[in-house]
Formats: C-alpha cells, sequence, structure tokens
C-alpha cells in the first residue's frame, strides 16, 4: 500500500467518524438546555483523565486511558446510543456495539484497524486498570452533568436511586475516592433534593 493510499483509508475513517458529533445523548450540558453529543463526551472524559489521574487507584498509562476514552463510543456511529438506563436497548447493545465496530475498524489499515479495535476491545472488558479507571471517567461524567443540571435528565425519565447506583457499581474499581465523592456529594444529594427517586422510600 502507496503512503497516499494509507493516507485516503485514514481520511476516509476521519471522515467517517465525523457523523458522532450529531449523535445525541440524553445529558444536557450545563447551559441546562443543549443535549450532549458522543463527541462532546468523550473530549470531556480526556480532559478528566488528564486532571483526575492522581485519584486512579493504581497507577496509569494515562495516553492509553485518554485514548480508550476518545474511540470507545465511535461504535455509536451505527450502533446508536444506548441510554444508560433503557433495559431493552441494553439487550442488544453488545450484538449491535460488535457489528459496528468491525464495520467501522475495516475502514483503517489493518495495523490501526487491530490497535484501534483493541483498544475498544479492552474497554469493554474492563480488566486491565487503564480500561478501569476508563470506566469510572464514563460513570463519572454523566453524574457531574445531572447534578449541575439539577438532574433534569434524571427528571424526565424518573431515574431511581437503585438504577444509578447499579450503573456505577464498578466504579470504585477505577477510583475508590472518585466513587466516594459521587455517591456521597452527587447521588445522595440528589436523592435528597428529589432529582432521583428514592427506591427505599416507596
Amino acid at each position: 500500500m502507496s503512503d497516499f493510499e494509507r493516507l485516503e483509508k485514514q481520511l476516509e475513517f476521519i471522515r467517517e467518524i465525523d457523523k458522532e458529533k450529531s449523535i445525541k445523548r440524553q445529558n444536557y450540558l450545563t447551559d441546562c438546555e443543549t443535549h450532549e453529543n458522543d463527541a462532546e463526551h468523550a473530549w470531556h472524559m480526556a480532559i478528566m483523565v488528564l486532571l483526575l489521574k492522581e485519584y486512579s487507584n493504581t497507577d496509569i498509562d494515562v495516553l492509553r486511558t485518554i485514548s480508550m476514552l476518545l474511540i470507545h463510543d465511535l461504535v455509536e456511529v451505527y450502533a446508536g446510543d444506548t441510554y444508560a438506563y433503557d433495559e431493552e436497548g441494553k439487550k442488544t447493545q453488545a450484538e449491535r456495539e460488535a457489528k459496528a465496530a468491525d464495520k467501522l475498524y475495516s475502514l483503517l489499515p489493518e495495523d490501526q484497524e487491530d490497535y484501534l479495535k483493541s483498544l475498544w476491545l479492552e474497554f469493554e472488558e474492563q480488566k486491565t486498570s487503564e480500561a478501569k479507571f476508563a470506566r469510572t471517567m464514563d460513570c463519572f461524567q454523566p453524574l457531574i452533568l445531572n447534578d449541575a443540571t439539577n438532574g433534569r435528565a434524571w427528571k424526565e425519565h424518573d431515574v431511581r436511586k437503585s438504577w444509578v447506583m447499579k450503573r456505577n457499581q464498578n466504579t470504585h474499581l477505577g477510583s475508590e475516592t472518585i466513587w466516594e465523592y459521587a455517591r456521597e456529594k452527587l447521588i445522595e444529594k440528589n436523592v435528597k433534593n428529589g432529582n432521583i427517586i428514592d427506591d427505599a422510600e416507596e
């Protein structure tokens, strides 16, 4: 493969992933009006890793962790976003995203296809320190936005405390400190102020 042929394949991938900017998530930006998109979500978490790496339970490769977060939702270009509390959608999520990964990463030269797909699989398997901290960021970032918007998306979807706790059941594996903060300062706070439904009181 010539340099130009390789570059053309890379540019095809770059053009295709531009679609990530159009994939809307349920969370709102801090303006309380605009839905966050997938690309904004990835950018926000990459910055968070740079700032919060000191709270990881173990030392991490920061570049690898950031790379993982920048690419892990690219599959949603084809698979679409599955809301964290959409139980029906989650039944087919793994299959949809695996097919999307095969299709999307195959646009790249073979060496980069293998590398990016291996990063995506590492995130999904949650075995390495980097993947665990990346997952912590993936769970922590929506909590931050929901808290900053007075729970707008939580209230729109009648989100319950048990759902949030289940979603965050492995957050501590990446950072005990961040999990304790999230539980006390974000989750419990929003249960008390009524933004999250308290199952225990029903």
